[in-house]
């Protein structure tokens, strides 16, 4: 059975909230990379004293989403196994038994015996290094042992300070290069390209092919000026302000759909099918079309 911190541990974990965390954590690693960083620290300040996986070089933000989304799964997998009531306890490994043993009361009191042996042994060896060490000679030997230590231990204080401050310059450069590149909006095309893409990669990769799905929704919305273009929000965030800048309830009812199946599909890691991300593509240009036909009344 697993002790009781570890039982403390695992009862802290938000498994009840897994999915929608690795899904906020996933829609943050793909639109707000910048932001992924405070929210990998919130959720580690959530499991209560639980440590995050480490943080690779050159992992990306979707990397390290994908990586904490098995570690949550993985987590929770224990927590269930632990509270559940068919777990039995294991048998006493071999050092168990041993100590067992070892704590009956004619052995405590050899141990006890023992010990004083020991004891008095210890005692005599440091009188004896003591009288060693009062001559003039051995406390020369001391000094000079004493001195060169000190400066050895000095040199490798010294050596692991430069080491550690070259490893974090190139460290901050590192982080500086990422956030440069992250940095740069990402720019949309036409809808009708983004449809070309989607349609081209159907046959390759059914997960672009509805990921240029989306993107020609929000270029259409964009161009409606029913989305700003800065993004930094999230599909849910998105979708729940197109009320505010003119939307008909068909409309945002239908977005609102879009992009659930969307977010349900490419965040899934089941394989996305063709076929679904043929109709996503062809929904998405329905819709294009009708923001068309109700931009020109």
């Amino acid at each position: 059975m697993p002790s009781l911190p570890l039982l403390l541990l695992l009862a802290s974990l938000p498994c009840a909230e897994r999915e929608d965390i690795t899904l906020d954590l996933r829609e943050t690693a793909e639109y707000r990379p910048a932001g992924f960083a405070d929210e990998a620290s919130t959720l580690s300040a959530r499991l209560g004293g639980i440590p995050l996986p480490p943080v690779q070089d050159g992992d990306t933000a979707p990397e390290r989403a994908e990586q904490i989304a098995r570690f949550l799964k993985e987590a929770c997998d224990v927590q269930a196994l632990a509270n559940s009531p068919s777990a039995v306890p294991p048998p006493p490994t071999e050092p168990e038994r041993l100590e067992a043993i070892l704590d009956r009361p004619e052995f405590a009191r050899a141990r006890q015996r023992h010990g004083d042996a020991l004891k008095r042994i210890m005692r005599e060896v440091t009188a004896w290094l003591e009288g060693l060490f009062e001559s003039r000679g051995a406390q020369g030997f001391a000094v000079a042992t004493r001195a060169v230590m000190l400066g050895l231990a000095l040199a490798l204080i010294l050596w692991s300070v430069l080491r550690l401050r070259a490893r974090r310059g190139r460290k901050a450069a590192h982080v500086s290069a990422s956030s440069a590149a992250n940095a740069e909006p990402l720019v949309l095309d036409s809808p009708a390209e983004h449809l070309r893409r989607a349609r081209a990669a159907l046959s390759t990769d059914a997960r672009e092919a509805i990921r240029e799905g989306l993107l020609s929704l929000l270029s259409s919305l964009e161009e409606r000026r029913l989305a700003r273009p800065d993004r930094v929000r999230t599909n849910r965030e998105l979708a729940a302000e197109l009320p505010g800048r003119g939307a008909s309830a068909a409309l945002v009812r239908e977005v609102e759909r879009l992009m659930g199946w969307y977010d349900r599909t490419f965040y899934s890691l089941a394989p996305v099918a063709p076929e679904e991300a043929a109709r996503f593509v062809t929904e998405v240009e329905s819709l294009n079309g009708t923001l068309a036909t109700e931009g020109a009344r």
